[in-house]
């Protein structure tokens, strides 16, 4: 098995959800690290994929809204610095996949299912295989813990339950 290492500069760990239930808040995770192990990537089928988002790395462009999903109301940091995700099951139809792994979050681990899209395959100007991916899942935040909310005076909730998940990757050879 080769290993291969993310571009972190042109890759990106985001995420939606909804807020007062007419609008989305997105955001991303700054610090990530990964892990992917495949005999070959044109077959994603034969990857094993560990990754780790530092959680003190969100980013929702609002440093108020940032510090309070760090405290104890929803990420607790201090208790739980890090999201994991580790592959277990990898299915492939035509160019799509599904990456089934076990997610977790503040404690609390989940089979999460990831729609992967294959973007292709290239090589760069220095003579470097790259390979681009995108994945999407969704899961519901109060499923790991992440329950803290509050009630709207027009009725509904300030913060959604459902949290899509964006990954984008473009993957090079392990040096």
């Amino acid at each position: 098995m080769a290993k291969w290492t993310v571009d972190q500069s042109h890759s990106a760990v985001g995420f939606e959800v909804k807020h007062m239930m007419v609008s989305k808040v997105k955001g991303q995770f700054d610090a990530y690290t990964a892990e992917v192990e495949a005999a070959d990537l044109a077959d994603l089928t034969t990857a094993s994929i560990v990754f780790q988002f530092d959680v003190a790395s969100i980013d929702t462009r609002n440093e108020d809204r940032d510090n309070h999903l760090k405290s104890a109301d929803f990420f607790d940091i201090e208790n739980n610095p890090t999201i994991d995700f580790r592959s277990t099951n990898i299915t492939k139809n035509g160019d799509d996949y599904k990456v089934t792994g076990d997610l977790t979050i503040k404690g609390v681990t989940k089979p999460v299912t990831f729609d992967v899209e294959f973007g292709g395959k290239g090589v760069n100007p220095w003579g470097v295989e790259v390979y681009g991916f995108e994945a999407e899942a969704k899961i519901n935040r109060e499923e790991f813990g992440l329950t803290w909310n509050a009630a709207l005076e027009t009725g509904g909730v300030l913060v959604g339950k459902d949290i899509k998940i964006n990954v984008e990757l473009e993957v090079n050879p392990a040096a």
